[in-house]
């Protein structure tokens, strides 16, 4: 099974740039994250982008669901900025039916050591291998469907919004 992985970017892939004293973009760190963890999948790896998802427009969601849409493969992960995750996923589930799409990202960037990228990254990759087709959004060690998942500022987490309604 060939598992097609596709970057866009976010916190997963920024490095501290010392002269501008902010975070940037460089190359991606996927490689070098596959290496680590000693992945042993067959990918199909290509970069679409590589922003902040804030700066993300309709239109580089459409670029994506385009590119989601010609690949061979059935299964397809999406490294992506948390802050418009959910939004990204929407458009994906409305476009791309009969697959199955992972989206994951990092709260803290792989390059600081301490990121949470490399265990979303390896949840991503297990759950787009098992999953029904779909829309996902794997973080924090939990899969979610995109349709009942909020990024929570606050704690720094996402959440299920399911459990919330259970609550009122």
């Amino acid at each position: 099974m060939s598992i097609r992985v596709f970057i866009t970017g976010g916190t997963f892939d920024k490095e501290y740039d010392e002269i501008r004293g902010e975070l940037a973009f460089g190359d991606s760190h996927l490689p070098e994250m596959l290496e680590r963890g000693r992945c042993g999948l067959e990918l199909e790896i290509r970069t679409l982008m590589m922003i902040d998802s804030l700066q993300m427009t309709d239109a580089d969601r459409e670029m994506i669901a385009d590119h989601c849409q010609r690949v061979p493969e059935e299964r397809i992960v999406v490294t992506h900025g948390t802050d418009t995750m959910v939004e990204t996923a929407q458009v994906l589930a409305h476009s791309v039916p009969g697959r199955t799409i992972v989206l994951t990202g990092a709260m803290i960037p792989y390059a600081f050591g301490s990121s949470d990228g490399l265990f979303n990254l390896g949840s991503a990759l297990s759950f787009v291998q098992v999953l029904p087709a779909g829309v996902y959004v794997a973080m924090n060690g939990r899969c979610f469907d995109w349709s009942r998942v909020r990024k929570n500022r606050r704690t720094g987490r996402f959440e299920d919004l399911r459990a919330e309604n259970d609550e009122g």
